[in-house]
């Protein structure tokens, strides 16, 4: 773990915003729990509320969720209603009502479970990226709007609007500036401490805050960078993940990666790199929202070809030796865009390419190590022939 008082004090911002959830709770002021990135925060934040993350990445609540849920199912699914089901993620007891997206089938059923415990909003996301979705991915914002203005009794105004796009651009600049310290080689920081840097920042109430909190500790990671200060070598094989979320609890890959002796430089994840993107400032806010989130390179849009150009343009960037695709036992889009990825990979960088399939539990980790180390010994004879 890196030594840090910055990383330490963010180490520690999920459980200490907690505290300042609960009392803005107490003041009076509403919070909507989200779980995607499809979710547009810039319109609960313009209506005066708190986007909340949700909790999903632990395996401990799953075996409540497969009283009700099949066991096939994937885990985040598992894990999100688990949390819910046992009332054990307190940022779901203190949220008003559940913003939610029609991403995948299971996800999509298990809003309808949610229902029965808080009120939920379903967005009816189009699974393709052209001009007809929008303008119905358009129309499903200004319904989410008009139930904000409903539920909490205020009124959305462009002003407000704008603001909170304003905001939100200024976090992902800076979680963009945070990774792309990574590019340096050897990189200053692990993925493993990356992950807990972009997961516990996702539960924060006061975002501006937390803007200014990871803007110091990437000033932090540059200066460590230029000293030559890394727990990696200049010769350490560098990772790119792509794939499914990933979060802390669901982080078991990263480390074996990282304990056979690679750095996971680059997360491609909806975490992590497609965050960054920003929605523009200028004309109609909810066209330019809607614009923006339609564009999320999920397996869920058919075709995906922007998650291709993304994995492809993030290999060079971060000079990646290598590439692992993660995919969530039950996560069927994943599953079955892993190919594609890989045969768009090969054809267009020839990086050596491997899919891990598996879920939360600690039940195959002899044998990912297997399979990772395997990997990793091609990935060390690639270097070797292009060095």
């Amino acid at each position: 773990m890196i030594h840090s008082e910055t990383f330490a004090e963010i180490a520690t911002l999920k459980e200490r915003n907690l505290i300042a959830l609960k009392e803005a709770w107490e003041a009076g002021r509403h919070a909507v729990g989200t779980y995607c990135l499809f979710s547009p925060t810039e319109l609960i934040l313009a209506a005066g509320a708190i986007p909340v993350s949700l909790c999903g990445t632990s395996q401990k609540p799953i075996p409540a969720a497969e009283k009700v849920l099949p066991r096939n199912l994937c885990p985040l699914i598992k894990s999100s209603y688990g949390f819910a089901v046992t009332d054990t993620c307190p940022y779901f007891h203190f949220a008003d009502f559940l913003l939610a997206e029609t991403t995948c089938d299971g996800k999509k059923k298990m809003y309808e479970l949610l229902g029965e415990l808080k009120p939920v909003h379903v967005m009816q996301l189009p699974q393709i990226q052209d001009e007809a979705a929008l303008e119905y991915w358009l129309m499903e914002i200004g319904r989410l709007k008009t139930r904000l203005e409903r539920e909490f009794d205020v009124r959305i105004t462009d002003e407000a609007l704008t603001e909170a796009i304003r905001l939100m651009n200024e976090e992902r600049r800076s979680l963009q500036a945070l990774q792309d310290v990574c590019k340096a080689i050897p990189s200053p920081i692990s993925g493993l401490d990356l992950l807990t840097v972009l997961h516990n920042r996702g539960f924060s109430v006061d975002r501006r805050a937390a803007i200014g909190l990871v803007d110091r500790f990437a000033a932090e990671l540059r200066q460590m960078a230029a000293a030559g200060i890394s727990p990696f070598t200049e010769s350490t094989p560098r990772i790119l993940l792509t794939g499914v979320p990933v979060g802390v609890g669901s982080e078991k890959l990263i480390r074996i990666i990282e304990e056979s002796g690679a750095s996971v430089v680059c997360l491609e994840s909806c975490g992590a790199y497609k965050k960054v993107e920003q929605v523009r400032e200028d004309g109609d806010p909810l066209r330019a929202i809607a614009e923006r989130y339609l564009k999320v390179p999920c397996s869920c849009m058919s075709p995906n070809a922007g998650r291709l150009e993304l994995v492809e343009r993030l290999t060079r960037e971060f000079r990646v030796d290598g590439v692992v695709d993660l995919t969530w036992l039950g996560c069927h889009t994943y599953a079955v865009e892993s190919s594609v990825l890989k045969k768009h990979l090969q054809q267009r960088t020839g990086l050596p390419f491997l899919q891990i399939e598996t879920d939360y539990s600690e039940s195959d980790t002899g044998q990912l190590k297997v399979r990772v180390e395997a990997f990793l010994e091609i990935v060390h004879r690639s270097m070797k022939r292009t060095a």
